[in-house]
């Protein structure tokens, strides 16, 4: 049975596990990987957790942004996909808040300072 939109518009309200699969930056074959996204304001947001050793995912999409983003809850769908690496301290700092609280944590500044976090938007106008 094909999903619609709606159903996915309502997928995307609450963070939740994924997958997303990126291109090797080296290889240039497919990645997939198992992450959880938030929905922040009605944005879509990866993270996770602080770590001073880059994540491959994220080493990936620097080279190449355009990656897929797999609903595998109730909802399944492959969205084409694009990611913003978010860099700017400031920025970081206003979102990552939301994620240290829906995972229960306290190391904002180490969150800030060595969590990824990109921006996630979607090709087919999903969100």
């Amino acid at each position: 049975m094909a999903v619609t939109q709606d159903q996915i518009d309502a997928a995307l309200e609450h963070g939740q596990t994924i997958d997303i699969t990126t291109t090797g930056r080296r290889s240039g074959r497919p990645r997939r990987i198992e992450i959880v996204f938030h929905n922040i304001d009605g944005r879509i947001y990866i993270s996770g957790t602080p770590s001073r050793r880059r994540r491959s995912w994220l080493a990936n999409l620097e080279a190449e942004p355009r990656f897929t983003f797999h609903l595998k809850g109730r909802v399944k769908a492959d969205l084409p996909a694009t990611a913003r690496i978010i860099d700017d301290e400031a920025e970081r700092r206003a979102v990552l808040p939301y994620v240290a609280r829906a995972w229960g944590r306290t190391d904002l500044d180490a969150m800030v300072r060595y969590s990824p976090l990109i921006e996630v938007t979607f090709e087919d106008a999903a969100a």
